[in-house]
């Protein structure tokens, strides 16, 4: 699932897009300053970033430089209402994939968020991901023992496994992790995570007592080792 980070302190402009957006099959999350966007994408970045150049902590042209120097490849697509030529060539120059102007229509904005997305290249989910001895593919949900019997695997399972499994060797924090499974910012509860992974770790690792895949980082957080 394509993951979405839109940092914008408009409160109806956010309310609309990720209404839209997770209507169509997106992961949305949402930043309302500059500094903490830059905080969830060192966390765990988005897929594609909108970002709004009036945020109310700092100006988003080095909002973009910031991001760009956390995550070099990471797509951003500027959305603001700023409409002259001396914003539009600073944010390209600073890295942005792409920039549209408020007023905008709905349609055309998720139509440059495909673009964008397509051109970023293929992430590591293009291709089915080995979990043990389990091919994982987060494109199609589909999971098959190596005898090829089907996997099944939860909602919220899938969830755990599209994070962890799209930043391999990546220690992906507690709260970022949280975050991304329930998509609240305020849920904290770090026994529902303790939960689901022991869940997962008894469907594929070979001895979940002693997992190699599917690591915990005692008070840190989680990392899918491959």
């Amino acid at each position: 699932m394509t993951r979405i980070l839109i940092v914008d302190d408009e409160p109806q402009l956010l309310r609309a897009l990720v209404l839209n957006l997770r209507n169509r099959g997106y992961d949305v999350t949402t930043a309302t300053t500059g500094g903490h966007a830059i905080e969830q994408v060192g966390g765990l970045p988005p897929d594609v970033v909108v970002l709004d150049l009036g945020l109310p902590d700092r100006d988003g042209l080095a909002v973009i430089g910031e991001l760009r120097a956390r995550e070099p490849t990471l797509p951003i697509v500027v959305l603001s209402a700023r409409s002259g030529s001396r914003d539009k060539v600073a944010a390209l120059d600073l890295g942005a994939a792409d920039y549209v102007t408020k007023p905008f229509d709905m349609n055309e904005l998720i139509a440059r968020l495909r673009a964008v997305h397509r051109r970023a290249g293929p992430g590591p989910t293009s291709a089915t991901v080995l979990v043990g001895t389990t091919s994982i593919n987060l494109v199609a949900r589909t999971a098959a023992r190596e005898d090829g019997s089907p996997l099944h695997l939860t909602p919220t399972e899938w969830r755990l496994l599209d994070v962890l499994l799209r930043h391999p060797g990546r220690l992906i924090g507690a709260r970022d992790l949280l975050r991304a499974v329930s998509r609240d910012p305020e849920h904290t509860d770090s026994s529902y995570l303790r939960s689901y992974l022991a869940q997962l770790r008894r469907k594929l690792e070979p001895v979940p007592g002693r997992p190699r895949h599917l690591l915990t980082e005692p008070g840190m957080g989680y990392r899918f080792q491959p």
